[in-house]
């Protein structure tokens, strides 16, 4: 019992005859384990919930059953025995019943030495059991393409099932059956490779025994090469950042980390590249920068003539100023640094991560980085740096660098908080609240409290807004971009849902501070508010559409993800593509419109760029050049690097490369220049330096229209709908 002398909110017991004194609520076996007495378990994880189901950390504690010390609390004055023969003996059996369910040697004893049931069973003298084997198998699933499920070497501890649940909020495993038949199932019992299971391995760490196992066909090894150097796990787990990873996830992804060595002035990789692994650099000093000129695709008229040809040149952007392009401070990359607008390079050093988007959601490099001295670096697959991301040592020294370095910058880099004092900014980097999100994860529902303020860090947020019959996709946020405002600003809701489309990293700062933001700072009130009642008319006036147009019809369609669309009347159109042929003419010889698409009534929806409502073309953009305006209209800002992922992502092809010969520096020869192609991305620019377009100039029969879908479909919808 608690004397006298025991300070308030301790309580004092006795382990295995020692007196100790440990706070209120803790558990038997973390007051144990604080005291040096090591009790065995399966099922018990220090970051997930203790459930009790394996048993076998069965302790007396002087009641008439021994207790699962992993989840009863400490009483005052308790008396716990954690090594008796009543004790040891109630362990050994457990064992042995596992053991007689249990394929040994199982795979992850085979591959590593270490599963956690037959080394317990070992140490106990329990690795041939008194008890008959299993006669019916529970099979094996090789459905995934990254994990092997063998069911026979479940003990069902449930770690993997917390692990999904509680760390990664995937929700795909579960339990199924009851009694000898119970096992695990993912989501309603369907096989691995085609339950919504994403692979993030959490199950597999989590997993004691061979029941999931990383499946070495994945291909888990980055490419060999002469400056590539191998470890093993032992190694690894000498490194610091390693500390607390475990050795058996190592051990199976042997080769899915290498370091490498990288002399002065080579390349360690280059904008505009597909990969698929990150590099932390250890030693040296290396240089991140973007080689594409800072200039946007102007199109503008040339020779006289029936039709204007018209010339895509590059334009810089102070000869040329476009009123759209305001995020003029930063350009966003995949590294610890953003890049300066006026000069696009910035220094990398020990303890910085690059590349993380690329090897997380295999988007093109954001960048080229270059040995500036000699660099020893890490480069790892997405298995490994998905492991590293939730180690807690690795995650603190990255987010310490990202406080220091670049959160500044970060938010500096949003025109409206340019103004934000020194020491606002200093308490913002101590305040602020890093968060990570994974696909598919939802981070504000609409109609909840607004309680934040968010800014992107790292990965695409899809803004989307419930209606009656449908969802409508406002916009995909990327780097530097934030949301938030309308709520904290209005009634305090959430006005739209926003979900995590890819690997997300948020910087989150509490309505506390936003306001305090906003009282302080007259000029970022005014630049919020300004911002959020543009989003709030205009999602007035969707609200105001969509009581009179069946939004259900429009999303089948594809009609409501427009803004601005050719359509062809078919009854008037007879197919002599003057309209294509005048697009290639005024475009240097590359269309930017196919006739072929979507049908509606009588009309051809053309293949040309809609403005899209749901711009799939903005997502993965590795340096966020392709945006888009409040109004809801895509634009494409003058440092794209031509990678080509927006080409490839517009489902309707209207999105093209234009190459440009520019004058680079010559590697070759110090000092000199030598031509080059550059690609940029452009898309239908609606001929804006003539009176019409002209593939509507150029139709001689009146079949081809540029409509907003909203207001010319809305007569033919309504009509529809009322027969």
């Amino acid at each position: 019992m608690t004397t006298a002398a025991t300070p308030p909110g301790l309580v004092d017991i006795t382990l295995d005859g020692q007196l100790v004194r440990v706070p209120a609520g803790t558990s038997v076996f973390d007051a144990a384990r604080m005291n040096g007495i090591n009790i065995p378990t399966l099922c018990h994880l220090q970051n997930q919930t203790p459930v009790g189901v394996c048993r076998l950390c069965v302790v007396d504690t002087g009641a008439r059953v021994l207790a699962a010390s992993c989840v009863r609390p400490v009483e005052a004055g308790m008396k716990v025995v954690t090594n008796s023969e009543k004790v040891l003996a109630a362990r050994k059996t457990l064992l042995e019943l596992m053991m007689s369910d249990h394929p040994s040697p199982c795979a992850r004893q085979q591959n590593s030495g270490d599963c956690e049931l037959e080394t317990l069973a070992k140490a106990a003298g329990a690795s041939q059991p008194r008890f008959a084997k299993r006669t019916v198998a529970r099979g094996k699933d090789d459905s995934s393409l990254a994990i092997a499920v063998d069911h026979d070497a479940c003990i069902l501890c449930d770690r993997c099932i917390r692990g999904c649940d509680e760390i990664k909020s995937n929700f795909v495993l579960g339990r199924m059956g009851k009694g000898y038949s119970a096992g695990i199932a993912f989501d309603l019992n369907s096989p691995m490779g085609d339950s919504t299971c994403i692979s993030c391995g959490e199950c597999m760490v989590s997993c004691p025994t061979g029941a999931l196992t990383n499946k070495s066909v994945v291909g888990t090894a980055i490419a060999a090469g002469a400056d590539a150097q191998g470890f093993e796990a032992e190694d690894l787990l000498q490194i610091p950042v390693f500390k607390g990873v475990s050795g058996t996830f190592l051990e199976l992804n042997r080769g899915a980390i290498v370091k490498r060595r990288f002399r002065k002035g080579e390349s360690i990789c280059r904008e505009g590249e597909f990969g698929s692994t990150a590099f932390y650099i250890l030693e040296g000093q290396a240089q991140v920068s973007i080689s594409t000129p800072i200039a946007h695709v102007k199109t503008q008229g040339g020779a006289k003539g029936f039709f204007k040809r018209l010339t895509s040149t590059l334009v810089a952007r102070g000869e040329d100023k476009r009123d759209e392009e305001t995020r003029d401070r930063t350009i966003p990359i995949d590294a610890s640094v953003d890049l300066a607008y006026g000069n696009p390079v910035a220094e990398l050093g020990p303890g910085d991560l690059f590349g993380e988007m690329t090897c997380m959601n295999f988007y093109p490099r954001s960048a080229t980085v270059i040995a500036e001295s000699d660099v020893v670096a890490f480069e790892m697959l997405r298995n490994v740096l998905d492991i590293m991301l939730k180690n807690k040592t690795f995650r603190a020294q990255l987010d310490q660098t990202y406080r220091r370095r670049a959160l500044e910058n970060h938010l500096r880099g949003v025109p409206m908080f340019a103004d934000l004092s020194p020491e606002f900014i200093e308490h913002l980097k101590e305040s602020v609240e890093l968060q990570r999100f994974a696909p598919g994860q939802v981070i504000v529902q609409q109609g909840a409290p607004a309680d934040s303020f968010y800014l992107v860090r790292i990965g695409f947020v899809k803004v989307s807004e419930k209606y009656p019959g449908g969802e409508l996709v406002l916009a995909y946020l990327s780097r530097g971009d934030y949301f938030g405002e309308i709520g904290l600003l209005g009634g305090g809701v959430r006005t739209a849902t926003c979900t995590a489309l890819d690997h997300v990293e948020l910087v989150c700062i509490s309505g506390e501070d936003f306001r305090d933001m906003v009282a302080r700072f007259p000029g970022v009130r005014t630049g919020l508010e300004a911002v959020a009642a543009e989003r709030h008319a205009a999602n007035q006036q969707r609200m105001r559409m969509v009581h009179n147009v069946p939004i259900d019809q429009f999303l089948s369609q594809g009609l409501m993800e427009a803004q601005s669309l050719l359509i062809l009347d078919l009854e008037n159109c007879t197919r002599c593509d003057a309209c294509v042929n005048a697009c290639a003419d005024a475009h240097d010889g590359i269309t930017r419109l196919v006739r072929d698409g979507l049908r509606f009534d009588q009309y051809l929806v053309a293949t040309s760029c809609r403005q899209c409502r749901d711009p799939l073309c903005m997502v993965g953009c590795p340096v966020g050049s392709i945006r888009r305006r409040n109004s809801l209209e895509v634009i494409i800002e003058d440092w794209c690097i031509g990678c080509g992922l927006c080409a490839q992502n517009c489902p309707y092809g209207n999105i093209n490369l234009h190459p440009f010969e520019v004058m680079v520096d010559d590697p070759e020869r110090t000092g000199r220049k030598k031509a080059a192609i550059k690609q940029k991305a452009t898309s239908c620019d609606l001929c804006t330096h003539l009176k019409e377009p002209s593939c509507v100039y150029a139709c001689p029969h009146d079949a081809a229209h540029r409509v907003d879908p909203r207001t010319f479909f809305a007569d033919i919808l309504g009509r529809d709908s009322a027969k």
